[in-house]
């Protein structure tokens, strides 16, 4: 075995440039493959970070008949005396933070111009509302006993030219199925730096929520999230009652998880298609291999190595040329990958529904995904090689030694 590599590595060795080229085109697929793959990753990654961050938390605890679609403020469909069903839950072991929140359909009104938002109720003091505190851009953040105040988001802002100290009149539906109106002061502009979720959203305190949208001591729902997130099946089957529901945020977000499964489906049909071009290109280099080591295959061929031994030879060449291109093309996509892992790629307001996606991009690159493609381009590599070591194999002594001179 040792003397057949040493022979692929002298054979390889005739023609440097052509050897060097071939394993140049498999590392440039490799890292191609190698940066998508972190790209895609990272972007679901963040995705449902960002989903559970924001919106769903790890668990979510409502009522029996509540349904998220509607908005429903009628008192049945509500957590009575929620405040006290979020300590007892906060005080398991598992759990990091419980609290509740309250969501109401509205309109935000600034002079000649207006917007549908969605009205959310919040404890300012919770660790769950860190992601407002910290992205308040400008203005002062909300306190729990303030009246007359709203926070809103950067890009709704800039939407309708306001910002922090200006009046808004808020519409919103309350839970007997009236609409009410009151003025508001911006005390300030967050940036979650997800714009779809900024531009439909406004923010109060939970009591002021209560009481414009009617609700008296209730909320929509408790948002709970948890210090390890593998807890999350777990501490769901722990919680189930009659009078509640128990939601995950796999529940929670089905959009996400069905665009990760058709996300890899491609990403492994992308797979094939680039390693299915870097493969041709090892396939000329080997033929082209072959024509010019006719006669020498010839003389092998009649000194008794077997057909067998030939292809043998061969595939220790594309072994070679698999490993120097997978090293190169790891390397190279691991490199680009964290420099995008670090700064990150800004695309702005990419919004799509049901799904969170910040202005930038970070990937994230684990061992198992770099051990995962780097077979597959082996595995393909060596593949390639099966018709250049066939025609070799093959090649009668007698016609090969003339077909050299």
């Amino acid at each position: 075995m040792i003397q057949l590599y040493k022979m692929a590595w002298r054979d390889l060795g005739r023609n440097r440039r052509r050897t060097f080229f071939s394993m140049l085109a498999l590392a440039f697929g490799v890292a191609l493959l190698v940066f998508m793959d972190s790209f895609i990753a990272g972007e679901m990654r963040d995705a449902l970070q960002l989903a559970i961050k924001l919106q769903s938390g790890h668990l979510q605890v409502r009522t029996a008949t509540y349904n998220e679609d509607k908005t429903s403020l009628k008192w049945e469909d509500l957590i009575e005396n929620p405040d006290a069903v979020a300590a007892r839950i906060a005080a398991r072991p598992e759990v990091q933070v419980a609290t509740p929140r309250l969501y109401a359909t509205g309109i935000v009104v600034a002079g000649d111009t207006s917007a549908g938002v969605r009205v959310v109720g919040i404890d300012p003091d919770s660790a769950a509302s860190a992601p407002f505190s910290e992205g308040m851009t400008s203005g002062s953040y909300l306190t729990a006993d303030d009246r007359g105040g709203l926070l809103m988001g950067r890009t709704l802002a800039d939407k309708l030219k306001l910002s922090s100290g200006d009046k808004v009149n808020l519409l919103v539906n309350t839970s007997n199925g009236d609409v009410d109106q009151q003025p508001f002061v911006i005390r300030g502009l967050f940036s979650t730096g997800t714009p779809g979720y900024d531009q439909n959203t406004i923010f109060l305190p939970l009591s002021k929520a209560q009481a414009i949208a009617r609700a008296d001591n209730r909320a929509s729902i408790i948002l709970i999230l948890l210090k390890d997130q593998d807890q999350t099946d777990a501490l769901a089957a722990a919680l189930q009652e009659p009078a509640y529901q128990i939601k995950t945020y796999n529940q929670m977000n089905p959009l996400l998880n069905e665009f990760e499964q058709y996300a890899n489906a491609m990403m492994y049909v992308f797979y094939l298609i680039v390693l299915g071009i870097t493969a041709t290109v090892i396939v000329n280099t080997l033929v082209m291999s072959v024509f010019e080591r006719t006669r020498e295959i010839g003389i092998l061929s009649a000194m008794g190595m077997r057909g067998g031994r030939i292809m043998a030879m061969f595939f220790a060449e594309s072994s070679l040329l698999a490993v120097g291109g997978i090293t190169m093309g790891v390397a190279l996509g691991s490199l680009i990958s964290a420099f995008v892992q670090r700064y990150g790629i800004f695309i702005g307001d990419f919004g799509v529904t049901g799904i969170f996606i910040g202005e930038r991009i970070y990937t994230y690159l684990t061992l198992k995904d770099i051990i995962t493609l780097a077979i597959m381009a082996f595995v393909i590599t060596l593949l390639s090689a099966i018709y250049p070591a066939m025609v070799a194999a093959r090649l009668e002594p007698v016609e090969a030694l003339h077909g050299g001179k």
